[in-house]
């Protein structure tokens, strides 16, 4: 089939060698101008490059809702569109323009946790799984039908960084493979239960901010959730930022006020979490490694050198 690739990242990028590798025509893509944002620092292999080194023609858009790409596509006449990472509205005389529609990549098991961030959304939620959708676009975002759907576990130890990483893997396949069931004639694919969707904004300083009523097992789950190469959940300590690297969940149930630096415990440090706290139900973060405002990474038990005090949400 005649492929126009719409994608961003290295999402995008690893989609295009799939299809550059397959035995469809991929006669031209459209991606992102390159971005300064932190998170577009992130995984940012770029399909503009890939395209160009692979004699692909590319047109940089902000936005696929101008009449000259549409006039573009028109002339280009592809059979099907394919969006990966595209990260704007791809208004419907774009993604219906093609014969066989636009075959969209959503890193999510649909229709639970469309829109943003979705790994680590589902990893603070301690889902048992998450996985890629490939699906037909239509008007509402990230709710067409369902053409296939692959899962992975996640681990007890799994970090945002590590699903990443396994759920990338599954891109190019699921873009091909999808291609070869539009392109078999189907289209008896599977509507998504709307009853069951959730649309997930983006996330920012904000989220990442340490809330010492949130339970430890939530804490830690934030804390792998928002792994490096992503910015760290951080807290303050003597009013100053202290990024918190890695921790876990204590063993034993350390009762008092939240936020407390209380107890050492093995090869880190236990601070009182939970709203329960107070009444000695909660057991407690226990952390390993920080990061200082200034950029230096300790061990817990190297920074926290007294016990006593309390690392706060905000300077106090």
């Amino acid at each position: 089939m005649r492929v126009v690739m719409l994608g961003y990242q290295t999402w995008g990028h690893r989609t295009l060698q799939a299809l550059l590798d397959s035995e469809h025509d991929i006669v031209a893509v459209v991606t992102h101008p390159r971005g300064e944002g932190a998170y577009e620092k992130v995984w940012s292999d770029s399909v503009e490059d890939l395209a160009r080194e692979s004699g692909v023609p590319v047109l940089v858009r902000e936005r696929a809702d101008d009449d000259e790409l549409y006039e573009e596509l028109k002339r280009l006449a592809p059979d099907v569109l394919v969006a990966t990472n595209w990260r704007t509205w791809i208004p419907p005389r774009i993604f219906s323009l093609p014969p066989f529609g636009t075959l969209n990549v959503h890193d999510a098991l649909l229709p639970a946790y469309a829109g943003f961030s979705p790994l680590i959304w589902a990893l603070l939620n301690d889902e048992p799984e998450v996985g890629v959708t490939a699906h037909l676009m239509d008007e509402t975002l990230d709710a067409g039908p369902i053409v296939l759907q692959r899962a992975v576990p996640v681990g007890p130890s799994d970090t945002a960084t590590d699903l990443f990483a396994k759920t990338l893997e599954l891109f190019g396949p699921i873009t091909v493979d999808g291609l070869a069931e539009i392109a078999s004639g189907r289209r008896d694919f599977t509507p998504q239960d709307r009853s069951k969707a959730s649309f997930f904004h983006k996330r920012s300083e904000e989220d990442i901010r340490i809330d010492w009523n949130w339970t430890a097992e939530e804490l830690s789950r934030l804390v792998r959730a928002q792994s490096a190469p992503y910015p760290q959940a951080f807290c303050f300590h003597k009013e100053r930022r202290l990024e918190i690297i890695t921790a876990g969940v204590s063993e034993a149930v350390y009762g008092g006020t939240p936020g407390r630096i209380f107890y050492r415990e093995g090869d880190g440090v236990a601070v009182v979490a939970g709203a329960e706290a107070r009444r000695g139900r909660s057991k407690a973060l226990l952390i390993t490694k920080v990061r200082t405002e200034d950029g230096i990474e300790l061990a817990a038990h190297d920074y926290f050198t007294t016990m006593g005090g309390y690392l706060t949400s905000r300077p106090q």
